[in-house]
């Protein structure tokens, strides 16, 4: 191979033109005209036109028995095409080869799918819908593909952008174990047995968690790491079992600190892919988002903000209203503006209301047009009159706006179904523009009751923003924040952090809190515990989402299309068929025994 004077395809220009240089890559596409016979070449920069004479009667004849996806080396002077034949489809189209010589290096098989993207102009070729798990199966086919090999192109670039922006911000790269300790407080684990050890198991991390947390008692004050995470969780079509976390975490630092430098990075990020995200980012607390959009990742690209009416019904006639106030429960309308023509009756009663609410969880939902200056709908006549103007002076409505009210004795469900509808009728109706809307949610709950005991809301290693004692009654636990952080970006979540417990006796009293025995928390997190006694700064971070990111910076329909070599929407990979069985011989040498089997 005489790889030292290669030229890429797509790296070609007219200055390259009299040129003898010499190509490697993959045929993409051929055309034979009896006379000349054409071929795309691709590499990893892109492709260029080779053209084979007869006359050159070795290389010709050679050339005839190349085929789709076969690699070879070629060597060829560099020309410029004649105008009428200039490809404006390809970056070398003015460009061409003048083979000398071929060299086939390696032959290929029929492909089970067409891997050019383009047709043998050089036109994109969008006719052609393949299957993912066929994708998944020949992952190595479709990764040839100009354009997916272009996301993981960008995806490495971005990856250095993070590691350049943390690098000049005085952070240090540092790896953290992939084999550690079993602390299932969050998600499953995935369990590792050991060979050595007979009985016991490692865990692959969740996160770098407690690690990262050890670093800062070492005295590394910034750290971050680029990290694989796994999390056994239950199937979900955008979620991967392993996935890729940006993670870092600083010393004798605030909130403001790590929200003004993820600020500086996201901005940038999205420069470099021509878009503009306005910094400084909106703070919103979690009760603020939950009440007014309904959900803690609220997308903030269009209007629609949730407004309770509750107060307004407490003594109207329209019965199912009244009821609800009077039990207690609460009533939230939003406002769409000037949707009164698009949506009909029709289509507010039996396409939203019997059809969507039901399955978003609600029992029903109450609508009303602005019409001719007065409310619409099958039930304005259980209102007063004073009712009515309460409700459009409440509503901000006009002439052509639609009202949309849901009812719930339980304040959460309202806040659910309505959220999901927002956003629901937000993309039936087109209303979402094509603009970037990021913000922080802050002051989360710092706890939660599920099933009769008490959960973290983040990770039982976030500082309230009061100390505790450990002596607090339930409620006072349940109004307690957290010096948590969540960045949201167009109603997605990109990462999450907080400002770490760094005094031990604190961070015992939450565990305790959490329901955990002396043993228990000496079992799970003894060391942690110990290390904490030795003299903690006060320090925080946060973890990003790579996978996620890019997907969102890159504009992809999945994670899935930025990751390398993805498992499926069933956590299973069809190219190594993993999760598979294994032999006998190996459960025996790590001391697991399967049901039916004998050690």
């Amino acid at each position: 191979m005489n790889w030292q004077t290669r030229q890429h395809c797509a790296t070609l220009t007219p200055a390259d033109c009299g040129k003898t240089s010499t190509f490697y890559g993959w045929i993409d596409t051929i055309r034979d005209h009896g006379h000349l016979l054409f071929i795309h070449l691709r590499d990893i920069t892109g492709i260029v036109q080779i053209v084979f004479h007869p006359e050159n009667k070795e290389a010709y004849a050679l050339a005839q028995t190349l085929r789709s996806e076969y690699v070879i080396e070629l060597t060829g002077k560099v020309a410029n095409r004649h105008k009428d034949t200039y490809n404006p489809h390809l970056a070398t189209g003015t460009l061409e080869i003048l083979a000398q010589t071929l060299t086939i290096l390696s032959e290929a098989e029929t492909p089970p799918f067409l891997v050019s993207e383009k047709d043998a102009f050089g036109n994109e070729d969008h006719h052609t819908t393949l299957d993912e798990d066929l994708r998944l199966t020949y992952r190595y086919l479709d990764l040839r593909r100009p354009s997916i090999q272009q996301k993981l192109i960008q995806r490495s670039k971005i990856i250095k952008t993070i590691r350049d922006t943390l690098h000049a911000h005085c952070f240090m790269e540092i790896e953290t174990p992939m084999l550690t300790k079993s602390t299932p407080e969050g998600a499953r684990d995935y369990l590792v047995p050991s060979r050595v050890h007979a009985g016991k198991f490692y865990a692959l991390p969740q996160s770098p968690q407690l690690f990262k947390q050890l670093l800062m008692m070492s005295g590394f004050e910034r750290y971050f790491q680029i990290v694989k995470c796994f999390r056994d969780e239950d199937l979900r079509p955008n979620r991967q079992p392993e996935f890729t976390q940006m993670d870092l975490e600083a010393s004798f630092i605030d909130e403001a600190f790590i929200q003004t430098l993820i600020e500086t990075l996201m901005t940038q990020l999205y420069a470099d892919q021509g878009q503009t995200l306005q910094a400084p980012f909106q703070r919103m607390t979690y009760s603020e988002a939950i009440n007014t959009y309904g959900s803690d990742k609220p997308d903030l690209r269009f209007g629609l903000k949730m407004v309770e009416v509750t107060s307004l019904f407490k003594n109207t006639s329209y019965k199912i209203f009244n009821t609800i106030v009077n039990s207690g429960g609460m009533i939230k309308g939003i406002n769409i503006k000037g949707q009164a023509q698009s949506l009909s009756k029709n289509v507010l009663q039996e396409e939203l209301a019997k059809g969507l609410i039901p399955k978003l969880g609600g029992k029903g939902m109450t609508w009303m047009k602005v019409e001719n200056g007065i409310l619409d709908s099958n039930i304005v006549q259980f209102f007063s009159e004073e009712e009515k103007t309460h409700i459009l002076t409440t509503m901000q409505a006009e002439e052509g706006d639609v009202l949309i009210f849901i009812a719930d004795t339980k304040a959460q469900v309202v806040h659910d179904v309505l959220g999901k509808f927002r956003l629901h009728i937000a993309q039936r109706q087109n209303m979402i523009p094509d603009t970037l809307a990021a913000c922080w949610i802050i002051d989360f709950p710092l706890f939660e009751y599920q099933d009769g005991r008490l959960y973290s809301v983040h990770h039982p290693f976030t500082q309230p923003h009061q100390p505790l004692t450990g002596k607090e009654d339930s409620e006072t636990l349940l109004n307690m924040k957290a010096r948590a952080y969540d960045l949201v970006v167009n109603g997605e979540e990109i990462g999450g952090g907080s400002i770490r417990i760094h005094r031990w006796e604190q961070q015992k009293i939450i565990f305790e809190l959490l329901g955990l025995s002396e043993a228990e928390i000496n079992e799970k997190f003894g060391f942690f515990v110990k290390a904490l006694t030795y003299g903690a700064p006060p320090h925080g971070g946060i973890a990003l989402g790579i996978d996620r990111l890019v997907s969102m910076l890159l504009k992809t329909d999945s994670i899935r299309d930025v990751i390398a070599f993805p498992k499926n929407r069933m956590a299973y990979c069809p190219l190594t068929h993993a999760p598979d069985t294994v032999k006998e011989e190996q459960l025996r040498e790590v001391h697991i025994k399967p049901l039916g089997m004998t050690l």
